[in-house]
């Protein structure tokens, strides 16, 4: 059984009990183990494939997961287009806790990761100057409109290496940088999607203010909760994208290794 489109769930979304002919898979690809059990199933008539990133549970930290082998299963499974859901801090006064956000650039201050399918004598160099889908990332902003959500059609997401939370001098630089939001998790997984030509948009959920922006300190608790408190909104969405996201892709996402190979 394969799946059209691949959902990612954040912080808090584990699971999608709207879906029917329900399937476990559980998948071992040649970068190890995938977070957890793919759950393949059927929602608005299309075939989707979602993965918790963090696993039921909430046992992996950013830090720790397998994001080649979550990207690669994906792929197995002939998913064309992955939405990932996400919790996000909040760098920016107008973007405010459970606003949604979808980043169309990333800055990258992770140090410890696997972002690449390629080395071992194989060389390959993917575009990545628009890092997500545009088409998808426009479809499902308009979605989350549709659903009643607070919106923010761009932005841009520093992907730092966790699990603390930053500093307010770290704060303070990314706002000077112009960024908007803060995260743990989907710079590794757009690059591996683009080397791997999946299309790939973020719904990055704002469950709170980074250092600085207010004087109210964060718990992951929080996170957590606020998280909670936007689940069902973000179901709503991913069920109307689902009915909007067309059979054929119209974007070259497809062809991301076209030019890229050595």
């Amino acid at each position: 059984m394969t799946a059209q489109l691949g959902i990612i769930g954040g912080s808090g979304l584990y699971e999608m009990a709207e879906l029917t002919e329900r399937e476990q898979r559980s998948l071992k690809t040649p970068f190890g183990d995938p977070s957890g059990a793919y759950v393949l199933g059927t929602l608005r008539g299309k075939r989707v494939a979602f993965l918790p990133r963090h696993d039921v549970g909430h046992r992996l930290m950013p830090s720790e997961l397998n994001f080649r082998a979550n990207i690669y299963g994906f792929k197995v499974l002939g998913v064309e287009a992955i939405i990932s859901a996400s919790a996000v801090g909040s760098l920016r006064e107008d973007y405010k806790p459970l606003d949604l956000a979808f980043p169309d650039q990333f800055i990258d201050r992770t140090f410890n990761r696997h972002a690449t399918f390629f080395g071992d004598g194989i060389v390959a160099h993917v575009a990545f100057a628009h890092p997500v889908c545009n088409r998808l990332r426009q479809l499902t902003a308009a979605c989350a409109e549709k659903v009643g959500a607070t919106v923010h059609r761009d932005g841009t997401y520093v992907c730092m290496e966790g699990p603390q939370f930053s500093t307010l001098a770290e704060s303070n630089l990314y706002r000077s940088w112009g960024a908007h939001i803060i995260g743990m998790t989907n710079l590794q997984e757009a690059k591996l999607a683009r080397e791997a030509e999946i299309c790939y948009g973020g719904i990055a959920i704002v469950t709170n203010y980074a250092a600085g922006i207010t004087d109210k300190k964060l718990t992951a608790k929080e996170v957590i909760e606020e998280m909670n408190r936007t689940a069902g909104q973000v179901r709503k969405l991913l069920k109307a994208a689902l009915s909007s996201i067309p059979s054929h892709r119209g974007c070259a996402c497809n062809e991301a290794l076209k030019e890229a190979k050595v």
